[in-house]
């Protein structure tokens, strides 16, 4: 049984759906005015990874996630840049689209836009007023706060106490709370204001509020009550007690069983070792295809998920480097795997009892224990990501794993069937487990993340004229084979202590030379 933390109940609580065997979920979008920060993407990431995780427990998953494209900051830019709000929005939600893919985040199964529902907002809207919960003034419509008993059970506020998040604003910046019947209230549909994108509504010319919108998408695609909504910690006040508000008003149900927020980012100080709130003001705000400009997806996921979902991540260059690091020695237990079955001699070439080129007895692999390992990783696995998506436990037990294998797997060159098959299933464990994260451990070519330096090392060790990293390895490996070969031991150890100097370590095998880079 799957457990999750629901904030609105504050505990964890046993998942069960709607549907058996189905998972409805919604997750909140961007508002599509700039390129999105890496706080952004830590709400996107975990969610894509609790995706995951239920479809490979078998859930038929529907994940749907809004597009906000009409917006006072949209609005706001398209008049810095002498554009339209709909240039603007269409630029930013495609550098979205770009984004989140260049991440490794699953596009969703339905991306709806707020300017392409404006009818079934509407609608809605025109309920809620039907039903006592919403009144029009001047021109806007307002949700009368009071009218829903269930006001601040989602963010745990005293009704009362909930007024900072309402404030609403006229063309010329000043408060409409004179339009409200309460302070509390907030608007469902905006008056038209000169120079802004305006719809035709009972109410007259205007634009939705934005808190409508998700409400009418998600009933719209998903129908009420669905599973899972979601988003970051930052929008549980005002925006998704507002939602839910609305939605139950106006539908007579429940709008979402379970409610997941994401924690919030703090950036690390490298100076005072600090942590920090990421903002402009403080020169610490990363937007995400910044940070992919410097390091690879796979890492920036490791890093993120080595904190749980609801806890606050510290974002560094000290523990970016660490992820990277605890990520290559994953991918380079697969690479050892890869290596073994590739190049290990089939027991029945080898003698009953193999021996080395040295004579002494060869290693053999245990494949029983193997087996009995590889079936304790996966349930183990699963036992972590059951207790509310548990991602640095499941890092754990596959990192924990990887140290056994490698125990298991030294020095063995020789494999029977059943060793090789022991040996494939411990490889397409960790592949499996972590692209289930979301972390695709084969995808690289193998020197996709080695240093340019390598290059210009074959070049004066190798004569490599060329300038693929991978090859360059090749070619020193090779230099290094011909070296030992015709005794010129300086040759062999300047090429080992080159590559060493970059981070690579050489291991000599019966099958030859096999490299591995630990950064």
């Amino acid at each position: 049984m799957i457990k999750l933390y629901d904030t609105r109940r504050r505990q964890k609580v046993d998942f069960e759906p709607v549907e058996p065997g189905k998972v409805s979920m919604y997750v909140c979008g961007p508002t599509v005015y700039n390129r999105i920060h890496i706080g952004n993407a830590r709400t996107f990431i975990s969610f894509d990874m609790i995706r995951r995780y239920l479809t490979w427990r078998g859930f038929d998953v529907t994940f749907v996630q809004n597009v906000t494209d009409v917006d006072d900051k949209i609005i706001k830019r398209a008049g810095e840049e002498a554009r339209t709000a709909a240039e603007v929005a269409e630029e930013y939600t495609r550098l979205f689209i770009e984004d989140m893919r260049a991440a490794g985040v699953q596009d969703p199964d339905i991306r709806p836009k707020a300017t392409e529902e404006i009818g079934t907002m509407i609608a809605l809207i025109e309920r809620l007023i039907e039903r006592g919960h919403a009144y029009v003034s001047e021109g806007d419509v307002y949700f009368d706060v009071r009218s829903y008993p269930g006001y601040g059970q989602l963010s745990g506020r005293d009704v009362d106490e909930a007024e900072s998040g309402h404030r609403e604003l006229r063309a010329d910046g000043q408060g409409l709370e004179e339009r409200k019947r309460d302070e509390l209230d907030f608007a469902l549909w905006k008056a038209a204001k000169p120079g802004e994108p305006a719809w035709e509504s009972p109410w007259g010319q205007g634009r939705p509020g934005w808190h409508i919108e998700c409400s009418a998408m998600s009933e719209k695609y998903l129908g009420l009550p669905f599973d899972i909504h979601g988003g970051g910690a930052d929008l549980v006040f005002p925006h998704h007690e507002n939602e839910r508000a609305q939605s139950e008003c106006a539908c007579d149900s429940t709008f979402a069983n379970y409610w997941m927020h994401s924690g919030m980012l703090q950036i690390a100080n490298a100076e005072t070792g600090e942590t920090e709130k990421m903002s402009k003001s403080l020169n610490n705000f990363l937007l995400l295809r910044e940070v992919l400009e410097q390091v690879r997806p796979e890492a920036l996921r490791m890093l993120m998920l080595q904190s749980h979902y609801r806890s606050p991540l510290v974002f560094g260059e000290q523990r970016m480097n660490e992820a990277d690091a605890a990520l290559t020695r994953i991918e380079n237990a697969v690479k050892a795997l890869d290596w073994l079955l590739e190049t290990g001699t089939p027991r029945g070439e080898a003698a009953l009892a193999p021996e080395t080129a040295e004579g002494e007895l060869a290693a053999v692999l245990d494949a029983a224990a193997l087996t009995d390992r590889v079936a304790v990783l996966r349930a183990n696995f699963a036992e972590a990501m059951d207790d509310d998506f548990n991602a640095p436990a499941a890092l754990g037990e596959i990192f924990s794993f990887v140290s056994d294998v490698n125990g298991l797997v030294a020095d063995v060159t020789v494999l029977a069937a059943e060793e090789a098959a022991a040996g494939r299933a411990a490889r397409d464990a960790i592949v499996e487990l972590m692209d289930v994260l979301g972390i695709d451990v084969t995808a690289a070519e193998a020197g996709a993340a080695y240093p340019a330096e390598v290059v210009g090392l074959a070049a004066d060790l190798a004569g490599y004229e060329g300038d693929d990293p991978e090859i360059a390895v090749a070619r020193l490996l090779e230099a290094r084979a011909t070296a030992r070969a015709e005794k010129m031991w300086a040759v062999a150890d300047g090429v080992r202590n080159g590559l060493a100097d970059l981070g690579f370590v050489i291991e000599d095998t019966p099958q030859g030379a096999r490299v591995t880079f630990e950064g």
